[in-house]
């Protein structure tokens, strides 16, 4: 028995609109898998399901953390069977909708018993990181842990410094505590929004950002930053949008190159997901721009649901 459904794709790509189709003809509740979306007050910028939708169809692991408080995947892997299981219990499929492959990865696999964060390493390794830059921190990283520094780029700040802080606390790379994760007691059955089309999928991209800031997402940010607590560094305030937007309203750029930088982000973001749903050789693969996407994922589902 299968006890949940993965519907995973890189963003703007639709996996929304077609988690909520599904939804208007069977039960389903919706367990979101987005480490952005876990944020209250993070509304415009991570496309959060409008209160209409969510009054409509039951959402979980949403507005579940103040922006000052981190969320990770280990805290997703705590909280995400909790919920496939409330749900179970009601007599419905749980549909795990969303973009954030780390979680997805933890889920579908487990998760290694990594040590819990330590502030006064990581505000060390923060502050070399600033005299030296991420770069030369990422060529640290490869001396102690080359198989983990070769995944990641030289630039990937948040990743770089986990890894040397890992290190650093437990004495072991990260790679190896990665070897041998412990996996949640849970059937799933994977399904993978991959676009035939990344140019469209760009355009999509670009409209949607767009949106964004017609609906008010500098506002919100503006908003964020009057809290006086929240500072560019965070978990939260490094998601794809909300950094550049702080960026651009501490003066650092002008609009045209912060609209550019932000969808170019997101960009970057759509193509590390397609790499990770690639990488799910178990997964069922759609197009979500084909014409004819949602018949082809109610079949899937009638599939599984079948081989219960």
């Amino acid at each position: 028995m299968v006890d949940a459904i993965l519907l995973l794709g890189p963003t703007a790509c639709g996996k929304s609109a077609l988690a909520m189709e599904l939804a208007r003809e069977r039960p389903v509740e919706i367990v979101s898998i987005d480490s952005a979306q876990v944020y209250r007050g993070m509304d415009i910028g991570t496309a959060k399901p409008s209160a209409a939708e969510r009054a409509a169809v039951p959402h979980h692991l949403i507005d579940i953390r103040d922006p000052a408080q981190p969320y990770s995947a280990a805290d997703f892997l705590a909280d995400a069977p909790g919920a496939i299981a409330s749900v179970r219990a009601r007599g419905a499929l749980p549909l795990v909708v969303g973009g954030t492959m780390l979680y997805a990865k933890a889920l579908r696999e487990g998760l290694s018993d990594l040590p819990s964060a330590d502030a006064a390493v990581r505000a060390r390794l923060e502050a070399e990181a600033a005299r030296l830059g991420w770069p030369a921190m990422h060529a640290r990283l490869a001396t102690v842990d080359p198989v983990t520094a070769d995944r990641l780029e030289p630039n990937d700040s948040q990743r770089i410094q986990r890894a040397l802080e890992v290190f650093e606390v437990s004495g072991v790379p990260l790679s190896q505590l990665h070897a041998a994760p412990q996996r949640p007691p849970l059937a799933l059955a994977t399904i993978a929004l991959l676009p035939a089309d990344r140019a469209h999928l760009h355009r999509r991209i670009e409209q949607r950002f767009d949106a964004m800031l017609a609906l008010g997402f500098l506002d919100e940010v503006t908003a964020l930053r009057a809290r006086g607590d929240l500072h560019p560094g965070m978990p939260s305030m490094r998601s794809v949008g909300f950094r550049q937007a702080w960026r651009h309203l501490d003066g650092a750029t002008g609009f045209a190159a912060f609209r550019a930088a932000g969808i170019a982000a997101t960009r970057q973001l759509a193509k590390r997901q397609i790499t990770w749903l690639r990488s799910m050789r178990d997964a069922t693969l759609i197009d979500p721009f084909a014409p004819d996407a949602p018949r082809q994922l109610r079949e899937r589902l009638l599939e599984i649901e079948t081989r219960r």
